[in-house]
């Protein structure tokens, strides 16, 4: 699919798997951050790692790098705990409507850390993950 695109900005990891789960799903490759966005693409799909409530600063700087009007976007994130997962997402979603995009929705799960959430994401979230996929695409 073309006109679908997937990019992530993942250090341990966790949010890639969601990612790869995402474009497996839809038929595509993960994106490389340090690409443009490509043209024709309709339905965004980025995903970022939770640093401090906020998404990495590679993604930080993909989103402040390139152009989202009328773009449609679905976020993706995990984190240690959900409420932070939830706050990084709010940021991504304020900073790409901020550039005239329309987020269609957005999906997270747990990520592990250090001894915390081992497994994680595990089957069910990459699933999860896979649904969340097919719904966005309905959605555009």
């Amino acid at each position: 699919m073309a006109d679908i695109a997937v990019f992530v900005d993942s250090r341990g990891g966790n949010t890639r798997k969601v990612a790869d789960a995402i474009a497996e799903e839809l038929g595509v490759r993960v994106g490389d951050l340090k690409d443009t966005l490509p043209a024709d693409a309709k339905v965004l799909f980025l995903g970022s790692g939770t640093y401090g409530s906020a998404p990495g600063k590679e993604m930080t700087k993909f989103v402040t790098d390139n152009v989202f009007t009328g773009r449609k976007v679905a976020l993706f994130g995990t984190s240690l705990a959900p409420v932070g997962a939830q706050k990084m997402i709010a940021v991504m979603e304020g900073a790409l409507t901020g550039k005239g995009a329309t987020v269609l929705g957005s999906y997270r799960c747990k990520g592990k850390f250090l001894l915390f959430n081992r497994g994680r994401p595990n089957t069910e979230d990459l699933e999860n993950a896979k649904k969340f996929a097919r719904e966005m695409i309905r959605a555009d």
